[in-house]
């Protein structure tokens, strides 16, 4: 999970270690309990859990304010965007028949026993470029409505989904915490993406439909109503009209129509019938729905290939990394979406709009929970808890590989953040790059890779995304998302000492 941090130059307390300890542990044992024993919301569960963690960290309290205030703007800011922005593509999809259609066609073409392996690949690809968020935004509307249409447990396809996303994110370039790795160590940028493709593939088929299968017996999980693309069937031109009730009209599914309706109401009196007129209304045609979804990818994803071929200050350097924004990028999907599967499909302005208004309140809970996490997550950070892993791991005399993965474990359990994780175990074993050579370097980079993903928990906001968008419990999220994340760490160290071994 990618977050921006605001972190300060020193901690916010002067506590020892073994106080800090005792604050973290405190902190993450008040969210889990408020939420698994107390029924608290997990909202109000973190922000709880974070005052608990700085006043035993001796944290003046105004520092606590601030510190949560800053994770949680950081995290709204580059998560809740792509989340909100996601959920409108996928309210147009399902409002226009589009998920639909991409879901016959995998139905059709990708029998039962092969639909998990299907979504890893299918996640993997789309993962190049995406940030993990953006992915999961993306592929769990389809994934959701795959589980409910062919009747699959949703773990099952779910977790090599996630699986998918997740190792791409943590191993491959051009993703932040790659090339954060690959920059402080020296690293060779090409020969890491070639290694990291490498460990990723055996690691993508362990973690996702292997893992998969079996834990789908055990967490019988199901699509929250609230978030599946549903939609009305759909009325195409020549169908016949059903008889409008007096004092308003039908709309082309036959329902009427009203201001309230529509979420943004024109002029006239609340709940007042709006005309839609006769407008006939015509099925998406199923490439409209693939470049919807794909059109995105492909905006990141030259912006991916540009960091990699372009020289920076350039003007098509520059063009790229605007559109390859993921806001842009996610913008660019709604603004076609609303042309392609709205307009041109027979909707009207006002019935778009209501659809892109009606996709939000469904994720405001999540948005919530969200940044919550990252509130909490940069009090942890605040507090020095990092700090604290990274220097005990300082003077280990072992090899440079375990060290690098060992303080990216240590720094992601305490602070829930991958990025935080890998900057520090890249800055504490940078040194020991410069005796190493060039595939040896690489290698490490992924071994912190490996590490900064190991089991993610309550501390961590994609814990809470994961949760909420698949209606998950705190403990069905962690024998499900915690123990994937786990088995790709290993799995992915694994195949990294493998190949030094080879090397």
């Amino acid at each position: 999970m990618v977050t921006l941090l605001a972190a300060p130059a020193a901690p916010l307390t002067n506590a020892g270690n073994t106080q800090l300890v005792v604050a973290a542990v405190l902190g993450i044992a008040a969210v889990v309990l408020l939420i698994a024993w107390g029924k608290v919301h997990p909202f109000l569960a973190l922000i709880l859990g974070a005052a608990v963690l700085g006043v035993v960290a001796g944290v003046a309290a105004d520092k606590i304010v601030t510190s949560f205030s800053a994770g949680v703007g950081s995290t709204v800011g580059g998560v809740g965007l792509l989340i909100a922005l996601g959920a409108m593509i996928g309210g147009l999809l399902a409002e226009s028949g589009g998920a639909d259609s991409i879901v016959e066609r995998v139905v059709a073409r990708v029998s039962g026993g092969a639909l998990p392996w299907a979504m890893a690949g299918v996640a993997a690809l789309i993962g190049l470029p995406l940030f993990f968020e953006v992915g999961v935004v993306l592929l769990v509307p389809i994934v959701l409505l795959v589980s409910r249409r062919v009747d699959v447990p949703l773990m099952k396809i779910g977790i090599p989904a996630l699986a998918g996303l997740s190792v791409l994110h943590g191993l491959v370039p051009p993703h932040p915490g790659p090339l954060v790795a690959i920059d402080a160590l020296g690293a060779n940028l090409g020969q890491t993406l070639a290694l990291g493709l490498l460990v990723a593939i055996p690691t993508v088929i362990v973690a996702g439909p292997v893992f998969g299968n079996f834990i789908a017996r055990y967490v019988p999980a199901t699509a929250p109503e609230a978030l599946l693309p549903t939609r009305r069937p759909l009325a195409v031109a020549d169908a016949k009209r059903p008889t409008t009730p007096a004092g308003g009209r039908l709309d082309a599914d036959g329902d009427l129509v009203t201001e309230d309706d529509l979420i943004n109401p024109g002029a006239g009196r609340p709940g007042a019938p709006i005309d839609e007129g006769q407008r006939p209304r015509r099925a998406p045609a199923l490439w409209a729905a693939v470049v919807t979804v794909l059109l995105p990818v492909v905006l990141m994803l030259l912006r991916a290939i540009g960091e990699l071929t372009l020289d920076k200050g350039t003007g098509g350097r520059k063009t790229l990394d605007i559109i390859g924004t993921p806001i842009v990028a996610l913008l660019a999907g709604v603004i076609f979406a609303m042309i392609f599967l709205g307009y041109r499909t027979g909707f009207s302005r006002a019935q778009v709009s209501g659809f892109l208004g009606g996709s939000l309140p469904a994720i405001a809970g999540i948005l919530l929970i969200v940044a919550a996490g990252g509130g909490f997550k940069q009090v942890l950070v605040d507090a020095g808890v990092g700090n604290l892993v990274a220097d005990a791991a300082k003077g280990a005399n072992i090899s440079p590989l375990l060290l690098g993965w060992l303080v990216a474990v240590g720094i992601r359990i305490a602070t829930g953040s991958a990025t935080v994780a890998t900057i520090t175990a890249a800055g504490i074993v940078a040194p020991l790059a410069a005796t190493l050579n060039q595939p040896e370097v690489a290698l490490l980079a992924l071994a912190i890779g490996c590490g900064s993903l190991f089991f993610s928990h309550v501390n961590d906001a994609g814990f809470w995304l994961v949760k909420e968008y698949f209606g998950l419990t705190v403990g069905q999220t962690i024998k499900s998302w915690s123990v994937m994340e786990t088995i790709i760490s290993v799995v992915g160290f694994a195949g990294v000492l493998l190949l030094d071994l080879v090397l």
